[in-house]
């Protein structure tokens, strides 16, 4: 299924998408994509719907952050050798976590705000996903079995807020609409592999990352075994795993993003999202 949140900003409604790409409103069978109806026994019921027999959302409605109210963002910096070599870094020897607030979640076509004292706006064109079942001290023969579905996120990053003021990733990944997601949730049956799939992402139509999951250093299985060890990861958490080489911070010279500037991510299956970056007024 390809599950989606759709509606005014704050007043989404759950609903997937049919086999014609029809947006079919589910709410009168679960509240919302949240933890507990992203969980196994509710994804099962609305697997057993005839999309057929579900009212059609309003054309044109605006699609919302995929995932209502996730407990944690969870972020894995620096997962691709190449993406590390570009940021002058040694590839970490286990992975490298931050966070991102809650508040940064923004729609998959929502604009992004360009905040009071920016200059360095970067990307980061990712494969995210959403767990569905506890996880806690789970081996990597497990993992995958925790998770939902998958989507896009672009981890949006202000690298001089990030390494010049203070050297901490949380304010410089942070900021309000910092992490667009969507455009669906694609439940884990619609991914066999989640190491086989592959990321792009353009700045006006210009091709900047183009990379797979194949080459990240640490697997999403190997991830969520890894982070289930230190927390409990509880449905409707999210992870973020890492961006390929061709951010903006390592072109030469740097390609930051600009007011009026539109910043797209495609990955195999997951759709694409798209964001127009405006000055805070």
């Amino acid at each position: 299924m390809k599950l989606v949140r759709f509606g005014e900003k704050g007043l989404e409604k759950p609903g997937l998408l049919d086999a014609e790409g029809k947006l079919r409103d589910v709410s009168a069978h679960v509240p919302d994509f949240d933890g507990a109806g992203l969980a196994p026994d509710s994804l099962a019921r609305l697997a057993a719907l005839d999309p057929a027999s579900l009212p059609l959302a309003p054309t044109g409605a605006r699609l919302g952050a995929c995932v209502a109210n996730p407990g944690k963002i969870l972020c894995i910096g620096k997962n691709f050798r190449d993406h590390a070599a570009e940021m002058k870094s040694d590839v970490p020897s286990e992975p490298l976590l931050f966070m991102k607030a809650n508040s940064a979640q923004n729609g998959p076509f929502d604009p992004v705000t360009i905040p009071r004292g920016s200059v360095k706006i970067d990307y980061e064109g990712e494969v995210a996903l959403v767990i569905g079942r506890q996880a806690k001290y789970v081996g990597r023969a497990d993992a995958l079995s925790h998770v939902a579905g998958y989507f896009i996120m672009n981890d949006v990053s202000e690298r001089a807020f990030q390494n010049e003021r203070g050297g901490q990733m949380t304010k410089g990944k942070s900021c309000d609409g910092f992490a667009p997601m969507g455009p669906w949730i694609a439940t884990a049956d619609e991914v066999p592999d989640p190491q086989a799939l592959r990321i792009r992402t353009d700045v006006d139509g210009e091709v900047r990352q183009d990379g797979s999951t194949a080459d990240m250093v640490f697997p999403v299985d190997e991830i969520i075994s890894y982070l289930s060890h230190f927390f409990t990861l509880y449905p409707g958490d999210i992870i973020s795993t890492g961006t390929p080489h061709g951010v903006a911070a390592g072109m030469t010279p740097p390609g930051w993003v600009r007011p009026g500037q539109s910043v797209s991510v495609t990955i195999d299956g997951l759709g694409s999202l798209r964001n127009h970056f405006v000055a805070d007024a």
